[in-house]
């Protein structure tokens, strides 16, 4: 059998017609077992943004494979077009501009405050019934049915090429779990085979048709009811333009570049100009005056045969006009050559122009607007307005009352902008059903239903890592389009460095931070909290933090991390703050130099911490003393990467769930980049999936930690690490490796230590010297410590007996720690050798 007559895609193959029959007759069938299975945005994103890059590339072979399905001289501009369309910053703003976000089919809670669950669905199953005219199309109106979730049939004219049929085959190929290969059904035969279109259309949720009153009308009758029918019609667009703008230089060369730009055959390509007059002789001389400037345009670009039926068009309506002209209504002027024509009427109706540079110029004063064009409002798409700022202003609002759905400059009423809406309505809400669950209250902490049956999944992580380093260099090469906001990290381990981000991705991450602290036990309903991390300097604490209370509707005293503590403590116990947002450190001095206060008022439930950690004595002393009820982390993350890992109620320690709608983790060894065993603790690795302007993939974030196996208790399907260091906690000192985290660990276990601590590292004319820092008013003091120290860290002991490093440990007030400017961070390790 030749390929020629394998000219449908079904489901990952090409198939001949008798094949295409008898899989048509089990489509409903077809249809439920693809819906049982998971199509992730993401996927589809992945895979479109893969095959942009294939079309834009002449030399790529994809290019070429599709090339051969359009006519030479064609195929670059129709890529160039297709390639346009499926770049992953068009679509994912698309999918925010008409679904809210770029995973519209979680289970997502639009109040925090309720346990009410929205998503958008797929309808199911979308028949696309494709015109014959137009290459793109067919393929992009499937492409829009995936991003909705939707299973999809296409049909193609006969007389079309191959191109949908091999462009959507190309796209499943890129995705190698096959979810997109299953939604993806392509047939090409002709609109007379009725029985065709009935088995396509019986099992159909949605029919898409492309074309006129006659297709559309002929569609209809195989729609079964409840089925929803979205019309993609002809319409009729028109351009207004008052008396001072008709007269302005310019307005007459973008006119004509309208009339001209595809020759008519867009939708939005002006067929009528109004006048805003009731003044015929203007009318007429306007009307000459648009005729000499579309004499003045270059002649089409490709000469094509017209169809009998259209030469047949144009002759008559230029006739008739020409007749008209004896009664003193109209007037025709023409190109000699037959390859424009402007006719001037007197009469206001709207009138359909034969196309191919025919425009009709007619009197509208703007007070019979309404009258005249709503009757017609069914055909109306785009009004091209030319005036005053304040006549634009009245006009577009009377164009849109009169049935346009878009209002455009001259000059740009082809033009568009990504996510607009087509013909009045959104392309992916036609294609989706908004629905709803309603929970009770043991659904409180759990932020996204789909995440008790299944984490987010992406496509493995390939490409080399990268390090802070290399992060900083690649800010060179970002687009300054997608640097709209700026921040600075905290400097703790190092020189700050800055991070940048579009406002979408930065939506996109407090959305996520702000699902994690619900699950982490934040109530927005209830909970008055003090916001009281670190602002300023574009570091990014409070600004997030700020940003995640909006999000979730929660109660908030913005108050930010001040250095007078009986301010900040007074104002905690006025306003009734319960729960604390902040740095362990701040707020660990706060606490315990307003002690009285603040023990008196009693009030304080809450704490979520971020940045550092509190060790396991500092939340013992805090739950004792403080009577605080709840200690978690708020979130685990980055400057850079956003929010990486989130705790539930039933997390401890530094034990986190993955945001695993957004990243990506790998843990490799710290010697090799190999995977870790199962368990065993190494680097992670981050790769996030939602950023437009920077690729942050396979990312050394310079923490340590392993995963951990089996479900949470909390039912959260997830992935779970445990933070375990960072990479910097690991010292070499005297020829020895010591880990900061011993020093906490022994002085917390061995001598009951609650306090801060940090290592303080120098060089003398004799040897090295380490020095641990700790708070005076600690009830363990220096001499007891450092016999901890020594006793229980065997090569600390070694460096010193060996008389390569001195030990000290110096009681100091809170004061006296080296922190970051920025944070307010600890700095664990502070390294004051040189050379």
């Amino acid at each position: 059998m030749t390929e020629s007559v394998q000219h449908h895609y079904w489901q990952g193959a090409f198939i001949d017609d008798e094949e295409a029959g008898r899989r048509l007759a089990g489509l409903s069938a077809t249809v439920e077992a693809a819906l049982a299975g998971p199509l992730e945005t993401e996927t589809v994103l992945a895979a479109c943004e893969q095959l942009a890059a294939a079309l834009r590339d002449r030399a790529h072979p994809v290019h070429g494979r599709l090339a051969k399905h359009l006519p030479e001289g064609e195929d670059d501009a129709v890529l160039t077009e297709l390639a346009a369309f499926l770049d992953r910053p068009e679509l994912t703003r698309k999918l925010r501009r008409e679904l809210g976000g770029t995973a519209p089919q979680r289970l997502n809670r639009p109040d925090a405050k309720e346990t009410v669950y929205e998503a958008w669905a797929p309808v199911g199953l979308v028949a696309h019934i494709a015109p014959g005219n137009a290459a793109t199309v067919a393929p992009l109106s499937l492409v829009e049915g995936l991003l909705a979730g939707n299973v999809n049939v296409l049909k193609t004219s006969s007389a079309d090429t191959l191109l949908a049929q091999h462009l959507l085959a190309e796209l499943a190929a890129l995705d190698p779990s096959g979810a997109i290969a299953e939604r993806v059904i392509v047939l090409r035969f002709s609109s007379s085979r009725q029985d065709w279109l009935s088995l396509m259309c019986a099992p159909a949720d949605a029919v898409a048709v492309w074309g006129g009153e006659t297709a559309v009308e002929a569609m209809a009758a195989h729609v079964p009811p409840g089925c929803r029918l979205v019309e993609w019609g002809h319409k009729i667009s028109f351009a207004y333009l008052t008396r001072d703008a008709w007269q302005e230089s310019g307005t007459l060369e973008a006119l004509a570049a309208d009339v001209c730009l595809h020759e008519q055959q867009a939708c939005s390509s002006p067929q009528v100009v109004y006048l805003d007059t009731e003044d015929r002789e203007e009318v007429f001389a306007f009307a000459e005056r648009l005729a000499a400037a579309l004499d003045r345009m270059p002649p089409a670009a490709r000469e094509e045969e017209l169809s009998p039926a259209e030469e047949a068009e144009l002759s008559t309506t230029e006739l008739i006009a020409r007749l008209e002209a004896h009664l003193d209504l109209t007037r025709v002027i023409a190109a000699p050559d037959g390859s424009w024509r402007v006719m001037a009427d007197t009469r206001p109706a709207l009138t359909a122009s034969p196309l191919h540079r025919s425009v009709w110029v007619k009197p509208l004063p703007r007070k019979s607007i309404l009258a005249t064009l709503r009757p017609m409002r069914r055909y109306l798409q785009t009004a091209g307005i030319a005036g005053s700022r304040t006549d634009i202003a009245e006009l577009s609002r009377l164009a849109l009352a009169a049935g346009a759905t878009r209002v455009t400059p001259l000059g740009r009423m082809l033009g568009g902008y990504s996510g607009e809406p087509h013909d009045g309505v959104y392309a992916l809400q036609r294609y989706s059903r908004r629905v709803a669950v309603q929970a009770d209250e043991r659904f409180a902490t759990t932020a996204c239903l789909d995440d008790l049956t299944r984490p987010v999944t992406f496509p493995a992580p390939t490409g080399p890592l990268l390090d802070k380093a290399a992060v900083q260099e690649l800010n060179d090469s970002v687009d300054r389009r997608d640097a709209e906001l700026y921040f600075r990290s905290g400097g703790s381990t190092g020189k700050p460095a800055l991070s940048l981000f579009t406002y979408d991705d930065y939506d996109t991450q407090m959305h996520a931070a702000a699902r994690g602290l619900l699950a982490a036990g934040y109530d927005p309903a209830r909970d008055r909290t003090a916001n009281l991390f670190y602002c300023g300097g574009m570091y990014g604490g409070f600004i997030s933090f700020f940003s995640i209370l909006e999000r979730l509707g929660g109660t908030q005293l913005p108050m930010a991390a001040g250095p007078d503590h009986r301010v900040t403590a007074e104002a905690l116990v006025a306003h009734e703050a319960d729960t604390l947002f902040g740095m362990p450190s701040y707020l660990w001095q706060l606490l315990h130099e307003q002690a009285g206060l603040l023990r008196s008022y009693g009030g304080i439930r809450k704490i979520f911490y971020g940045g550092e950690h509190f060790t396991a004595e500092q939340r013992r002393t805090l739950t004792e003393t403080f009577g605080i009820e709840t200690i978690r982390s708020i979130t685990y993350g980055s400057t850079d990467l956003g929010p990486l890992g989130f705790q539930c109620t039933e997390s401890t320690g530094g034990v986190h769930h993955l945001h695993a709608d957004l990243h990506t983790l790998e843990i490799l060894e710290t010697a090799s980049d190999r995977p870790v065993p199962p368990g065993e603790t190494g680097r992670l690795v981050f790769t996030t999936h939602a950023r437009r302007g920077q690729n942050l993939g396979r990312y050394l974030i310079g923490d340590l930690g392993r995963a951990l196996p089996g479900p949470c208790a909390c039912g959260n399907r997830a992935p779970r690490f445990e933070l375990l260091g960072r990479g910097g906690d690991v010292m070499r000192v005297a020829a020895y490796f010591l880990n900061y985290r011993r020093f906490v660990a022994i002085a917390e276990q061995d001598r009951g230590y609650r306090g801060e601590l940090q290592v303080v590292l120098a060089r003398t004319d004799i040897r090295e010297q380490l020095t641990v820092r700790v708070e005076r008013t600690d009830t363990a003091g220096p001499r007891e410590l450092r016999e901890a120290f020594l006793a229980g860290y065997e090569e600390l002991r070694s460096a010193v007996d060996d008389r390569l490093l001195d030990l000290d440990v110096e009681a100091v007030d809170g004061a006296a720690f080296d922190r970051t400017a920025t944070s307010g961070k600890l700095r664990a390790v502070v390294d004051t050798r040189h050379g």
